[in-house]
């Protein structure tokens, strides 16, 4: 099974991405026992920018935290705050009967599930493995089937908001699974999100987190080209962003993420483009989109454009930057 997760995993548009940072239903006894046992440990694998604040937000709550990542160093503040660190996800397992993943990409989920030293090796009898990352639906609903036979439960649970609402606990959780250990996922994803929906069956939570990253990169890239020609036509980008946000063209890339350096405090944009969420990790996210859309025959021109345009950013220098730095690759491209 492993490896034909890895194979799909690979023609879903990964060769654009590099790690430069980072059940049948159970049966009622065993929610409700998961549920009365809210404080008992929590694992969490995978501390990158948006994992890290994920995994702050349980400690607030409460949660002591069995902790893993591939790179020892993410691991330290954890250790140094009483959080007991462990060296691969199956002795995670081991250790938890709860478990969080916040992964890059399908094959660092597949690696974390299935792999070697992976959760599946040692995990216990109706555990409850959430899975944040954002990946191709097809692998979690094959990891589900897996996770099924050893007798636990799987959830596909991505997120959207960003780093800032991770930091502040209000992210939004699209969730895919069985219905009746809604509630068991919801205590948890409750502590670090402001909205936690059940979208249908497994899967279903990846889909609608590809379909709003599509949109969500479409909107970049508009916000970027309407602020690059203001600019150009003579405009102040503080005024032309204030315009933008009082008139029809208001979106979250231009009140709430504005791609021009500047105009807002707190955003990638404001800091050189560190930070956020990685220009590479949204091409993974278009690679979905359109292997999704191959699939189901969804005519997407603008989603085919905008995966073209973050490729090429990848290939030319921006990778490790926020992918709201479509607005200085397009002050920089001279050839369109």
């Amino acid at each position: 099974m492993a490896a034909s997760l890895r194979l799909r995993a690979a023609a879903s548009g990964l060769r654009y991405w590099s790690r430069g940072q980072r059940p049948a239903a159970a049966s009622l006894a065993a929610v409700c026992s998961r549920s009365m046992a809210s404080k008992t440990p929590v694992g969490f694998i995978g501390l990158g920018n948006m994992g890290n604040p994920m995994a702050k937000n349980l400690m607030k709550h409460g949660y002591p935290l069995i902790i893993y990542d591939v790179f020892p160093d993410a691991c330290k503040e954890f250790q140094d705050a009483g959080e007991q660190v462990v060296s691969s996800p199956a002795d995670v397992a081991e250790k938890a009967d709860r478990i969080i993943t916040m992964l890059p990409t399908s094959i660092n989920a597949i690696e974390a599930y299935s792999g070697a030293n992976g959760i599946l090796k040692k995990v216990k009898k109706g555990s409850l493995l959430i899975d944040s990352s954002t990946i191709d639906p097809a692998v979690s609903k094959e990891l589900a089937k897996e996770v099924e036979k050893m007798g636990a439960v799987f959830m596909d649970a991505p997120v959207s908001g960003g780093v800032g609402a991770a930091r502040s606990g209000n992210l939004t959780f699209m969730v895919g699974g069985v219905e009746d250990e809604f509630a068991a996922a919801q205590e948890l994803l409750g502590c670090m999100g402001s909205n936690v929906v059940y979208c249908g069956a497994v899967g279903t939570g990846q889909a609608a987190k590809i379909c709003n990253n599509m949109l969500l990169a479409i909107s970049m890239i508009g916000t970027a080209e309407a602020m690059n020609l203001g600019i150009r036509l003579g405009l102040d980008p503080k005024l032309l962003a204030k315009i933008l946000n009082m008139s029809s063209g208001r979106c979250w890339s231009s009140d709430t993420y504005n791609p021009v350096p500047g105009v807002m405090d707190g955003v990638p944009s404001a800091n050189n483009y560190q930070g956020g969420f990685g220009a590479t990790l949204m091409a993974k996210d278009l690679g979905l989109a359109q292997d999704s859309a191959t699939s189901t025959k969804s005519p997407i021109l603008l989603g085919s454009q905008a995966h073209q345009i973050y490729r090429m950013m990848c290939a030319k220098g921006y990778s490790k930057k926020d992918f709201s730095s479509v607005f200085q690759f397009l002050r920089e491209e001279e050839t369109f």
